[in-house]
């Protein structure tokens, strides 16, 4: 019996089909015992046998492929779908397809696929989220919701991230992904980034998603699904801030719009960045490629120089010298995708400031994004940048109590919100902040030092954690204040967070949950006064 039941069902009648064939093709050879059938019998009996024989081939192969792919969505990174219209269900291919380009195993799969088992023992997930109608979820996501939102599996072991996609021409927009997110939260899964909404495909929205991916993965050249429209702007300013620092250097920038028509922006709002990879580079590959940079190509309807073109695209990978010609080189490049940084002022200083950390890779050579803008740009540069509204970072719009926690470049975000606050009056802030060392990272640290003096910031608290012999942090000295905490929590004050997804973020929450419990917390976050940008 035990070897009986290596085959399953469906084999195992297969291969009883194919034995009573041949019992019968036995009793054909008792009445033509000289194996003299009709040719048309013969041949009838062949293919027969034949036929049954691929089939049971074919089902074993289709059988060991699903086991394949159930195995492989145990393991891998699973990028879940609720899609009504299919719109959801690409967005996860692509998602999938892009993390799998990272070198990160992904799979697509429905929400209709997973059960609270398999959601309690997963690790992380991405929801892609869509609402249809008035705020329903997909109709494949009907048993998801019955079967397992109707319960409270412990899910404290999984990390996930949102996106939800909806239109807010419906009233409910973006309602069962709002409503997924809180459910999770509510099963103690944490978030590894807060939702991200698009407002009917939005593809500013979708490239923050990309963004969002990009640091999963640990990549930043994943390419761009639909890349931003930028506009140019100049840099009219740009200082390193922490000379000698045991962090990466960090520089000032200051950018205005190329045209001088200064647009407008909330604090809390995005930089999209067009970067461009250095000189130096640039010009190697056109000598490996033996082209002349300054030829003209054209591209988008414009004739612009191959150097030009090769500076905004992802340099060839291929060790193939040789091409047929600059256009048809031209014609290959794909753009390099943007970056994102918060926005460190508000309209009224007249400029966008960034605060840019110099990212090195493993053989020592600046990054593209933080390279280009700290390095490579020349002074009085030009740059491709758009503002992207970002409202999930936007300050309250009344007077009550904010509390800002941020850690190392986390505190452009603040400054602006900062800035924002004490523009319009408004004097209950609360910032909580932490870098490497007091005399050399502490970035805008005059600046917030005057407005506290000034009574601008009520309470000032910092971590400086190599000042000390005991290494301190941020969210040890938010604990140290639990008592402030729950006293501003109760008055209504908000929280903003902003600085790294590793660490400070997590860290945060997890004190955030001891001192005020979970349910506050969720509360909080529902209410929108718990938000986060983290990177």
């Amino acid at each position: 019996m035990s070897g009986l039941r290596r085959f399953p069902l469906g084999q195992a009648a297969l291969l009883i089909a194919l034995a009573v064939l041949a019992g019968w093709f036995a009793s054909l050879q008792g009445e033509w015992p000289t194996w003299h059938a009709p040719a048309r019998g013969r041949l009838a009996i062949a293919l027969a046998l034949v036929v049954g024989w691929l089939a049971l081939c074919a089902f074993a192969i289709v059988r060991q492929r699903r086991a394949r792919r159930a195995d492989r969505s145990g393991t891998a990174l699973r990028v879940v779908h609720a899609s009504q219209t299919g719109f959801g269900e690409e967005i996860a291919r692509q998602s999938a397809v892009a993390l799998a380009s990272a070198g990160i195993d992904a799979v697509a799969m429905p929400i209709a696929a997973l059960d609270a088992q398999a959601l309690a023992a997963a690790r992380r997930i991405l929801f892609v989220a869509s609402t249809t109608g008035e705020g329903d979820a997909p109709d494949g996501a009907a048993g998801f919701v019955r079967a397992v939102m109707g319960g409270r599996p412990d899910l404290r072991s999984l990390e996930y991230g949102l996106i939800a996609l909806g239109d807010s021409e419906y009233t409910h927009f973006c309602a069962f992904g709002r409503r997924l997110d809180a459910w999770l939260r509510t099963c103690g899964a944490r978030p590894l980034f807060d939702r991200v909404e698009v407002d009917d495909g939005d593809p500013a929205a979708l490239r923050h998603w990309q963004h969002h991916l990009g640091v999963l993965a640990g990549r930043t050249d994943l390419p761009d699904w639909t890349p931003p429209q930028y506009t140019d702007w100049r840099l009219v300013a740009r200082r390193e801030l922490n000379a000698g620092s045991a962090g990466g250097a960090v520089f000032h920038l200051e950018l205005v719009p190329a045209d001088g028509a200064m647009p407008d922006w909330r604090a809390g709002d995005l930089v999209e960045i067009g970067p461009c990879n250095a000189p130096d580079a640039v010009e190697a590959e056109l000598a490996r490629l033996g082209l002349d940079g300054a030829v003209a190509v054209a591209h988008a309807g414009r004739s612009v120089a191959l150097r030009d073109r090769l500076a905004r695209s992802m340099l060839p990978v291929s060790d193939d010298a040789h091409v047929e010609s600059a256009q048809v080189l031209s014609d290959r490049l794909v753009p390099l995708p943007h970056r994102e940084y918060s926005i460190a002022s508000i309209p009224a200083d007249g400029a966008v400031h960034l605060l840019v950390r110099r990212m090195l890779r493993a053989d020592g050579t600046p990054g593209l994004g933080s390279g280009w803008l700290t390095t490579h740009m020349a002074a009085d540069g030009t740059l491709g940048l758009r503002i992207r509204a970002n409202a999930n970072f936007h300050a309250p719009p009344d007077a009550r109590p904010l509390i800002l926690i941020g850690n190392g470049t986390g505190i452009a975000g603040l400054r602006a919100l900062l800035r924002e606050r004490i523009a319009a009056g408004r004097k209950r802030n609360w910032l909580l902040f932490g870098e490497r060392n007091g005399d050399r990272d502490f970035h805008y640290g005059g600046e917030i030092r005057a407005w506290h003096r000034n009574g601008d910031i009520e309470h000032l608290d910092l971590a400086f954690s190599r000042d000390a012999p005991e290494r301190v942090y941020v969210q040890q000295r938010l604990a140290e204040r639990a008592d402030r905490l729950c006293e501003w929590v109760a008055a209504g004050a908000s929280i903003h967070v902003c600085g790294s997804l590793q660490g400070m973020a997590p860290g945060v929450h997890a004190v955030l949950v001891d001192v005020l419990g979970a349910e506050t917390v969720e509360r909080l976050h529902a209410e929108g006064r718990y938000r986060r940008d983290v990177y």
